[in-house]
């Protein structure tokens, strides 16, 4: 691939889990080829859980942090993602973004029990991680057919 980075937003609620566990497949997987953030239409502080997962996964989240969707109000995307359906209802229009997505994850947070939430946010990781790699796949070649 040449040219640009491919720019990408991932929108959940609170950018507490799915924002920030998108995010940190794409950083991880894309390099820099990407440029990727992930916001919350109410920002929450991170869960730890979020955090418990990507250690165990050997992922770096120095990086991590909650932040509203209208800290990127204007700023130009090639990809806005919506990881839940509140978020999707009221998220903004960014500037170049040609491809809105909507990937539906229920918040893991809200699982019952310790066990049963970690498996939860390991589920949506995997799931993630997976969906994120097919969706690389696509936004590659269509850059490169928009070169």
């Amino acid at each position: 691939m040449t040219g640009d980075p491919i720019r990408v937003l991932f929108v959940s609620t609170g950018d507490a889990s799915r924002g920030i566990l998108a995010e940190a497949v794409l950083r991880r997987s894309g390099g820099d080829r990407y440029v990727v953030a992930s916001a919350g239409v109410t920002p929450a502080p991170i869960e730890p859980t979020t955090l418990a997962v990507l250690d165990a996964a050997g992922i770096d989240h120095a990086w991590a942090v909650s932040e509203p969707v209208e800290a990127y109000a204007g700023q130009p995307f090639d990809y806005v993602i919506t990881l839940c359906d509140d978020a999707r209802a009221v998220c903004p229009l960014f500037p170049g973004a040609d491809q809105s997505i909507h990937w539906g994850y229920r918040d893991p947070s809200a699982t019952p029990g310790d066990a049963e939430r970690l498996a939860a946010y390991e589920r949506i990781f995997t799931d993630l991680g997976q969906r994120v790699r097919q969706f690389m796949v696509l936004a590659e070649r269509q850059a490169v057919a928009n070169a």
